[in-house]
């Protein structure tokens, strides 16, 4: 079984020996893959929904590691009790939902070693949610594949807020910045495409909303610019 580029990513950043959740794990690639490698020796496979959790299943069993996991059925982290797991992946998500998910069960989203979250669209809105909740940003990396860049976040919970200087660190983690992530100006450049994007659309265009619209997007393509 090979991984994609994201989904190794990912796996990459699970700590050896520790005891991982993939919540939505579809058909459970991450956690099986951790298993084969020897990377961990227990991980709970859930998700909401009844066929990808029987095509995990079905993936275990095949690579006879039904002794080393656990499937379970059921929304977010909440199928999870406190100090059952060091560590939780939740990928392929919307940004808002998975705020959610933490959200549903805080005692479990607090306790554990490490978060290691990849959303798929809003990562402005999560990281707003993780750092006015209590939760440390501990790293950022980008990933490409096929034309995409996705970004994945590595978050703890501290109890302490984060103050951000500026906004437009929701929008590029402030972590993508500090190490320098090699494809964070490939990642800024596809940002700034995106808002110049909505501007064409807009052109000529005017209203109460249309004008904020303008007014926003010409905010962020300046700040993303000077991050260049």
């Amino acid at each position: 079984m090979k991984l994609t580029d994201r989904l190794l990513k990912i796996a990459s950043l699970v700590t050896k020996g520790k005891r991982v959740a993939d919540i939505g794990t579809d058909h459970g690639y991450i956690p099986v893959y951790l298993l084969n490698k020897g990377h961990v020796e227990f991980s709970i496979l859930a998700d909401v929904n009844k066929g990808p959790l029987e095509n995990a299943r079905g993936e275990v069993r095949n690579n006879k590691l039904l002794d080393k996991v656990d499937l379970r059925l059921g929304s977010g982290i909440e199928v999870l009790e406190v100090n059952e797991v060091d560590e939780v992946i939740i990928a392929g998500m919307g940004g808002i939902l998975i705020s959610e998910l933490l959200e549903a069960k805080t005692e479990v989203a607090h306790s554990v070693e490490k978060l290691i979250l990849q959303p798929m669209q809003a990562q402005d809105e999560l990281r707003k949610y993780l750092l006015n909740n209590g939760y440390e940003i501990i790293d950022e990396v980008l990933v490409k594949e096929d034309f995409r860049i996705y970004e994945i976040i590595v978050t703890k919970y501290t109890g302490k807020n984060t103050v951000v200087e500026d906004e437009i660190y929701y929008e590029v983690g402030r972590k993508l910045i500090e190490n320098k992530d090699p494809l964070l100006n490939e990642f800024i450049d596809k940002k700034i495409f995106k808002y110049k994007s909505i501007l064409n659309k807009i052109d000529g265009k005017t209203g109460e909303g249309i004008d904020k619209k303008r007014e926003e997007s010409l905010y962020i393509i300046d700040k993303l610019e000077k991050l260049i």
